[in-house]
């Protein structure tokens, strides 16, 4: 298994603590993100870890994992910052892709490395859990994400209109089939490189964009469904509500750092 995570990105949202690191150098309680998923990643025995950084690269210590680098971080986005990591994307085995701003239980990652579809994205299901400590309306920063009875993912990404539309929330936690990661890599090349997709250019595209650019191309994408286990750390404010629920002892309803 290899495994990419993708901190290639300032976090403008998370200034000042982002102003001389990366934003997977911040501290959840006492313990940068990284070091988080490293831990979680150690614990099922994946070793094989590469991380594409881009913003104050030259801030992440020496680390067991492979470091390249998007060296356009400033104009671009995840998906391009993913496939800056196309040298080590063989095909030899599955392909586990993270980003660097969340942390999850070792249960949701055992949850995803179980599933053996083509394409594989952990789902929570328990998701406005976590919604409702971050902000007043989760309707608002919310995406949509909708599946079939079957388990199989048919939309995800887009502006929800109403709490129906939302089944589920990406995690940003995704699996890829040894035998189709060639073929995740064609798609995208031949993407066409003019377009705009949900409302941004080809190398600034959302990875849920080119998730449902997979789907409607005929791609399987199995809802892995886990329940609360993971925290988005996007902002200032999310790390003050995070600290706060720990010291309260309620973090752990939703996330258990330990």
């Amino acid at each position: 298994m290899k495994v990419i995570i993708l901190a290639a990105g300032q976090g403008t949202r998370l200034l000042p603590l982002t102003l001389n690191r990366p934003k997977c150098l911040v501290e959840l309680n006492g313990v940068s993100l990284l070091q988080r998923q490293m831990n979680v990643l150690h614990l099922l025995g994946l070793n094989d870890i590469s991380i594409v950084l881009g913003y104050k690269a030259d801030q992440v210590p020496d680390l067991p994992v492979s470091k390249l680098f998007n060296h356009n971080y400033q104009t671009t986005n995840m998906v391009y910052t993913l496939f800056c990591a196309r040298e080590i994307m063989t095909g030899e085995e599955d392909m586990l892709i993270s980003y660097g701003d969340i942390v999850y239980e070792k249960k949701n990652l055992e949850s995803i490395l179980e599933s053996d579809a083509p394409l594989n994205v952990c789902v929570d299901r328990n998701w406005q859990a976590l919604w409702k400590v971050r902000m007043e309306n989760p309707l608002s920063d919310a995406e949509t994400l909708k599946t079939t009875p079957e388990g199989w993912i048919t939309e995800l990404g887009k502006k929800p209109l109403y709490y129906e539309d939302i089944q589920g929330q990406y995690m940003g936690l995704i699996k890829i089939r040894k035998d189709k990661v060639k073929d995740f890599i064609e798609t995208y090349d031949a993407m066409d490189k003019t377009a705009i997709y949900d409302g941004k250019d080809y190398c600034n595209m959302y990875m849920t964009s080119y998730i449902q650019h997979l789907i409607d191309n005929s791609w399987q994408v199995r809802s892995v469904d886990v329940w609360s286990g993971w925290l988005e750390v996007d902002s200032v404010e999310d790390l003050e509500i995070y600290h706060r629920l720990h010291k309260e002892g309620k973090l752990k309803a939703i996330c258990d750092l330990e």
